[in-house]
């Protein structure tokens, strides 16, 4: 367990989860599920927060933090990108595909990117770009958050320390897994690019709206 983040916890106690996790929802690199793990077992181990709180403050950080990263992609990175994406190879039908992708797979890209570190940061973000509805966004951003901060807060609580090779265990299976899904969604999407430019020019046909 971290003595600075202990520390933090002591001083601020459900308020510094509740920050460090919305603040690394926001693409900040702040150690939201380092926070996480560690206050829940400070709550086991020194009974002075409970694990219910814990949860519930990690649940909202992640909420909060997520929709705001929504906000921000909604109403400025999409307007980067249509701007300046040209100065990298992302002209209009390439960020056509992208949209089209969230329409389908918006849910699983935010419901599952609250368990791979990178995507934490920026999934939100990423489904604000690519217009997902605001709605759809918030049942599974909250789906998410709810299973994710239960599941390593309950499991850290009654762990304990050993909860901490577990996670980075975890980490590196989702980060593994989650490359590889990366990286053969950038495959497929380079073999089949001209066949989704085409279904996306279908789905949303004429220019892209701001």
């Amino acid at each position: 367990m971290s003595s600075g983040l202990a520390g933090l916890l002591s001083t601020y106690g459900y308020f510094a989860v509740l920050l460090f996790i919305g603040v690394e929802s926001l693409g900040v690199p702040l150690p939201g599920e380092t926070m996480l793990i560690t206050a829940a077992i400070y709550a086991g181990a020194t009974h002075r927060l409970a694990i219910e709180g814990v949860i519930a403050a990690a649940i909202a950080g992640a909420i909060i933090g997520d929709n705001i990263g929504f906000g921000i992609g909604w109403w400025g990175g999409f307007r980067l990108l249509k701007r300046y994406g040209r100065y990298v190879r992302l002209d209009e039908p390439k960020l056509k595909v992208g949209r089209y992708i969230f329409m389908l797979h918006g849910g699983k890209v935010v419901f599952f990117g609250r368990f791979v570190s990178i995507l934490r940061a920026y999934a939100a973000f990423l489904a604000g770009t690519n217009r997902m509805h605001w709605r759809r966004f918030l049942a599974f951003n909250a789906a998410g958050g709810i299973v994710w901060a239960t599941l390593y807060g309950a499991a850290a609580y009654v762990l304990g320390t050993q909860i901490v090779r577990l996670s980075a265990m975890a980490d590196i299976a989702f980060g593994v897994l989650g490359g590889i899904i990366l990286i053969a969604g950038i495959l497929l999407i380079r073999r089949f690019e001209k066949r989704l430019e085409a279904a996306a020019e279908e789905a949303l046909p004429g220019p892209l709206e701001d």
